[in-house]
């Protein structure tokens, strides 16, 4: 395979402006928070309610790579229905039903952060989910 000749001074230079832009930069922040709550609440006991945050955390880690490279490669035309000049209210709407989501997903994470409280007592033997909920809260 022959190689590939080096990308075009102006793709670099629109790939840089997005990601220095306000939403690359909350994109990037979204992706390394969802990771952060996807992996602390997945390497660890879950059950009940925490199904539901884990459910939104990894919709919305999916749903947010995928808007992210489609704007850094600025190919969100290619997308049908969503793309072109509905980008905008797409990215808008996505980002509404994320907040929405995550705020009803944080209630839980800290419900259950309060209902594990117990546990946190010294001589306490038992393994317990509160620093797991805790640190989940927090992401």
């Amino acid at each position: 395979m022959p190689p590939q000749p080096p990308p075009q001074p102006q793709v670099k230079q629109n790939i840089l402006r997005f990601l220095r832009s306000f939403l690359g930069i909350t994109r990037i922040l979204q992706l390394v928070f969802g990771t952060g709550l996807w992996v602390t609440i997945a390497a660890n006991k879950y059950e009940g309610s925490i199904h539901f945050v884990l459910f939104v955390a990894v919709l919305f880690w999916l749903l947010t790579l995928a808007l992210f490279f489609l704007t850094l490669l600025n190919k969100q035309d290619l997308v049908p229905l969503l793309g072109g000049e509905h980008w905008l209210c797409a990215n808008l709407t996505h980002d509404v039903a994320a907040a929405a989501l995550y705020l009803a997903a944080i209630g839980v994470m800290i419900d259950k952060t309060k209902s594990n409280s117990y546990c946190i007592v010294h001589h306490y033997k038992h393994f317990c989910l509160y620093k797991v909920y805790l640190t989940a809260s927090v992401f």
